[in-house]
């Protein structure tokens, strides 16, 4: 038994060995050296400071649902937050909730409280922390259109930070420049509405992606961002990539900004394939493809 498992297990359950693949949506990814499973603040800030005097990488990770890990092995600490910081509380219109429950989840929860703003989350298949560092979005909203404050972790301290504080754009925030902050909660805003007709909007939705997103698949949903003036898969099916393999990974012929892992594809078929696109965008069409997943473990 070594040394920094010895520590991290006096604070939190950990598990040793674990690959991404069984964390992530897209079942991908090598294997991870330690995962721990903190139940609250007080565990999360031990389990930081084990981390911080060993002075090994870690990474928060909520449901897993977008982001690409590579098939190397990680020698580092993942946290997660989803098995035990998922509580949720209203307070009239106002929802403060922890960072691993599912956003969905959420949006369920407000629809039976009558409320609306959250309709478009409603099939993000994310954590709460997952969808406030990425300003997730569907259906012209996103998660800066609703937050309020969030709850982060850096320098040794929870703090809230205003939503002005956060440096929301398109599918961006500011956590992005800091990955060492960690996104604890976060305080959404939402308005009354009518229970019967937010429930009617997200069936229909939930229809809508069953018709027109291979959810029958692994994957992480889009691939890459939607350029100011066309949306990314209408170029990517210019360039003749819907429908096509490389080993196990696929471009969905249902949507072909998906790109699934349909048998049992490597990470590395899969990014492969991503930059095959990326680099015909760049060389057929001048454009430039940005992927919306975060890659992570690569070299």
């Amino acid at each position: 038994m070594d040394k920094l498992y010895e520590e991290l297990i006096k604070y939190c359950e950990v598990e040793c060995d674990i690959p991404f693949s069984k964390m992530t949506t897209l079942h991908l990814g090598g294997i991870v050296k330690y995962v721990v499973y903190p139940r609250n603040i007080i565990e999360l800030g031990e389990t930081m400071k084990t981390i911080k005097e060993f002075n090994v990488p870690y990474k928060v990770l909520g449901k897993g649902s977008n982001i690409l890990c590579s098939d190397a092995k990680y020698d580092g600490v993942v946290i997660r937050l989803d098995r035990t910081f998922d509580d949720l509380y209203f307070d009239d219109d106002l929802c403060t909730v922890q960072a691993g429950l599912s956003i969905i989840t959420v949006a369920y929860e407000a629809m039976k409280h009558g409320l609306t703003g959250l309709e478009f989350a409603s099939g993000i298949p994310g954590s709460v922390g997952g969808v406030t560092y990425m300003n997730a979005g569907a259906y012209k909203s996103n998660m800066a259109n609703v937050i309020e404050e969030v709850l982060i972790y850096r320098n040794d301290v929870f703090e809230w930070l205003r939503n002005e504080e956060c440096g929301f754009s398109y599918r961006h925030s500011i956590f992005h420049e800091h990955p060492d902050w960690i996104i604890i909660a976060a305080k959404i805003r939402l308005q009354k509405g009518n229970e019967t007709e937010i429930r009617e909007l997200m069936d229909n939705r939930r229809e809508r992606r069953l018709q027109t997103q291979p959810l029958e698949y692994p994957s992480a949903g889009s691939i890459f961002k939607n350029p100011e003036d066309k949306f990314a898969w209408q170029i990517i099916e210019e360039l003749g990539y819907r429908g096509k393999w490389n080993g196990g990974a696929f471009v969905s012929d249902k949507h072909a900004n998906f790109i699934v892992n349909a048998k049992n594809a490597s990470a590395t078929e899969f990014y492969e394939l991503v930059c095959a696109i990326q680099k015909e965008a760049k060389e057929k069409l001048n454009r430039e493809l940005v992927m919306e997943v975060e890659k992570f473990n690569w070299d």
